[in-house]
């Protein structure tokens, strides 16, 4: 074959094949089978390899992808790739609503669009003459990853457009449950690693430095974002630009006049959801005016015309066996329900929160009701619903105890709060909660003192608050159950060796009502000293960055009890010393970042990681959300990671960690 016939020859395998690629991918239609298209796939690749100087980057051959990548070149997006903050009921979208009318008050007028939020990986694609150019994660929102010879594996993204013309595009790469259940039978089948879920496969996928691997997943994708200018009104008419460019769009999207037709098509996928060949958690709601859109700006990382409407947690329905009472380290008495064991989210649960009395009203739940509990992430399980049409009448209500179960002693109510709250400060369940606490691995970490020595202790007289530990002798613990020598030597050097605590540390193992790991340590860089703290006064707390009048009150009020200036003076004569809070240059190092660890890490514990976070100036927070700077990621790593990759937050690794450690 001449070179001008094997040119026209492969030009028009190339017309040909794409448009059937497009009928396919596309529109859902097939006009030739499986094999024929395959015959043709094949002819092209045979003429390409006899006659190379007639490949192009838009052959339907170069999908097959090229050479492994020693690793990802950055891409500045021309636009930021920005996020959404979340609403989760229709309260938070009222709120939404809200927010956006104080600064144009008839924005909602121009209606809203509706997308169904797929679980997968943001791209963005850039064509220059209609060729795909680049292909790119969302990274940081600012910066992505090449990859370009990844995403040209995948079918449903075109690498010639209808038009010769630079275009700029975000879209969705995404894996369907047919395609993520043959994997995995394929995993299985050979003995390797079964995924977790579809999102994290298909982000895995992309981010392969092999090509060929990426191929081999069958990807899909959903294209719902037109950056370049062509002259379109609405984000419907995005929609409809992108299928005329051939992009392939999700043919569920649609238009809602009001919120009324948001809620109908968001109530109707959470039922429907199941039906679909992908993971989806929910719907973008976006002001269909591009110019509303567009004057709202952004606040953050995310826009203000648009939000992430979720669908409701994992569910189960259980019954309520018992509601027992718990007498936290502050006195606090919390409602428990305890359940007839129910598997939520690949989790047995045996128990759930009912917080407080005013909770149990609400809800209504008495003890044999049949009721729905739900947990999301690492939440702990609560009561969402009682199934008041299934009772039979055999149900008992709940009544907050008069008397303290731990130590008899009446309980009070504390004022302008929903808390019960056992005042009786030689309350064993106190003084034992508040000694856990003390030694526990968070705060002062007293290896080998668990309950059960505490318990020995207290049972024995040894010890009455935290402070006596540091009394204790070797020859005091002999005379205990299971202590020998050795066992008795080990337990003093442990005490002994938490003499010298960070201020951060120390404030936390008190046990302060409200302060948890965070307020400790924010209270340290603050103050400095523990004097400072004891010594501060009401409005000065209230002032600390995160600490409201809540907290301040609390801690005020601790300060100010005879019992623990007794508790503080005793540990001062017992030889405690609380290391001040210095800043240097070195310790200042992540002044201003937050950080959420997620998954296993194999070189340092995470309290351990968490604390030199915190010597470096960074705050550790237990949630991913758009404040959030990095999120560390371990082995195995949990729905953080999702959600810090939805958030487009930088996610950096065990070695990375350990890098930014490094002075």
């Amino acid at each position: 074959m001449a070179k001008s016939e094997a040119k026209e020859r492969i030009d028009k395998l190339k017309k040909t094949i794409n448009r059937h690629r497009y009928l396919y991918h596309v529109l859902d239609r097939q006009e030739i089978s499986d094999e024929a298209l395959d015959a043709l796939k094949k002819e092209l690749f045979d003429l390409e390899q006899k006659f190379p100087e007639f490949i192009t980057s838009d052959s339907p051959t170069q999908r097959i992808g090229g050479k492994p990548l020693k690793q990802f070149k950055k891409v500045h997006h021309p636009e930021p790739m920005l996020s959404f903050n979340d609403a989760f009921d229709e309260n938070d979208m009222n709120e939404w609503k809200k927010r956006f009318e104080k600064i144009l008050p008839r924005a909602k007028q121009h209606g809203y669009y509706c997308e169904l939020k797929i679980d997968g990986l943001a791209i963005e694609l850039i064509y220059k003459n209609g060729l795909l150019d680049t292909g790119s994660t969302r990274g940081d929102g600012i910066v992505g990853e090449d990859v370009t010879q990844n995403l040209k594996t995948v079918d449903a993204i075109p690498l010639v457009l209808n038009e010769k013309k630079d275009v700029v595009v975000r879209g969705e790469v995404f894996i369907t449950r047919k395609e993520f259940e043959r994997i995995n039978k394929t995993q299985k089948k050979a003995g390797l690693k079964i995924y977790a879920n579809p999102r994290n496969l298909a982000a895995g996928s992309i981010r392969q430095l092999d090509p060929k691997v990426t191929a081999s997943r069958r990807l899909d994708s959903y294209a719902y974002s037109l950056i370049t200018d062509f002259g379109q009104k609405t984000h419907e008419d995005e929609h409809l630009i992108l299928k005329t460019l051939g992009f392939k769009t999700n043919p569920h999207n649609k238009a809602a006049a009001n919120m009324r037709e948001v809620d109908k098509f968001r109530d109707y996928w959470e039922k429907e959801r199941d039906k679909l060949n992908y993971e989806t958690d929910g719907v973008v709601v976006i002001l269909n005016h591009n110019n509303i859109f567009n004057r709202l700006g952004v606040v953050g990382k995310a826009p203000r015309g648009a939000i992430a409407y979720k669908f409701s947690p994992k569910e189960s329905e259980t019954v309520v066996e018992d509601i027992i009472v718990q007498v936290g380290r502050t006195g606090v008495l919390t409602p428990v329900a305890v359940l007839r064991p129910v598997q939520i989210g690949g989790t047995t649960v045996s128990r759930a929160t009912l917080h407080n009395l005013d909770e149990i009203k609400r809800l209504g739940v008495k003890t044999g009701d049949t009721v729905i509990v739900g947990r999301a992430g690492d939440v702990i399980p609560d009561v969402k619903k009682v199934l008041k049409e299934l009772r039979t009448g055999k149900e008992k209500e709940f009544h907050m105890p008069k008397k303290c179960p731990a130590c008899g002693e009446p309980v009070e109510k504390t004022e302008e709060q929903v808390a019960y709250r056992c005042v009786n400060r030689d309350c064993p369940a106190i003084k034992r909660e508040a000694i856990y606490h003390f030694v526990s691995r968070k705060a002062l970490n007293m290896e080998g003192i668990g309950p059960r020595i505490i318990d020995q202790l207290m049972a024995a007289g040894l010890i009455r608050d935290s402070a006596d530990l540091f009394s204790l002798k070797k020859e005091d613990l002999l005379n205990l159950e299971r202590f020998a020598d050795k066992s008795a030597e080990n337990v003093i050097d442990a005490i002994r060796s938490k003499k010298k605590v960070a201020l951060n540390k120390f404030i936390y193992s008190l046990g302060i009502d409200h302060v948890g790991e965070e307020t400790g340590f924010v209270l340290a860089k603050k103050f400095k000293t523990l004097k400072s703290i004891a010594e501060a006064g009401l409005e000065e707390l209230q002032n600390v960055p995160d600490v409201g009048p809540v907290v301040a009150q609390s801690i005020y009020d601790w300060f100010q009890k005879p019992y623990n200036k007794n508790i503080l003076s005793k540990f001062k004569k017992a030889g405690i010393r609380v290391i001040e809070e210095k800043v240097t240059k070195e310790s200042a190092k992540f002044v201003g970042k937050t950080f959420v660890l997620t998954g296993t890490l194999e070189s340092l514990g995470r309290d351990e990681a968490k604390d030199k976070i915190r010597e470096l100036g960074g705050d550790v927070s237990g949630s991913v959300s758009k404040n959030t700077d990095y999120v560390i990621t371990g082995s195995e790593p949990g729905s953080k990671y999702d959600e810090a990759e939805k958030l487009g937050i930088k996610i950096v690794n065990e070695k990375e960690f350990l890098e930014m450690l490094a002075i």
